[in-house]
């Protein structure tokens, strides 16, 4: 939460002209609903099933840009899942700048807490290390730009895939924290 996942998405699909997918977005559109909505209606568990499902359809025959929700982590199947389909990248940042943007909009279901502050820092103490497991290459978004996270993702992605033109769809990349 709040590390830059859906705008870099966005920018590293204009930049790149690979498809952006939003896993949040399939999932709405599936219920109708908003992810408050979903959560409150039919719980977390439900949400996570649905995200899941929505990994399992994705084609790695594609290369895309595939945004995630920060928990997508919390399912092994789900890492498994992603790491077939491409280069797994953790935005990360630091706790306070994380929290601050993270607060900036009411409408996260997990911080819907007497405490907000202690809930996010719980969340992310639990998720930190499957990031760190999960992650191919891990990008600090705390003093950068969108444009300037899409220019490291973009170089990391770089080195990472052998000398060689670049395949004819270009680098799969799929930013998420």
């Amino acid at each position: 939460m709040g590390a830059g996942k859906s705008s870099v998405g966005r920018c590293l699909e204009r930049r790149s002209g690979l498809a952006r997918i939003d896993t949040d977005e399939i999932v709405s559109a599936k219920f109708g609903l908003s992810i408050p909505e979903i959560f409150s209606k039919h719980g977390e568990d439900r949400f996570r099933e649905a995200e899941t499902e929505a990994i399992r359809r994705l084609s790695p025959e594609r290369p895309s840009i595939i945004v995630t929700g920060g928990g997508i982590v919390l399912r092994r199947e789900n890492v498994d899942l992603l790491k077939q389909l491409g280069t797994v990248v953790w935005l990360d940042a630091a706790e306070n700048k994380l929290f601050e943007r993270a607060s900036r909009r009411d409408e996260r279901p997990l911080l819907q807490t007497k405490n907000r502050r202690q809930t996010f820092s719980e969340l992310l103490q639990k998720r930190q290390p499957l990031y760190a497991k999960a992650a191919d290459v891990r990008v600090d978004t705390s003093s950068l730009t969108q444009d300037k996270v899409a220019d490291a993702i973009l170089s990391e992605i770089g080195k990472a895939r052998p000398p060689g033109p670049s395949p004819p769809d270009g680098p799969a990349v799929r930013p998420y924290h």
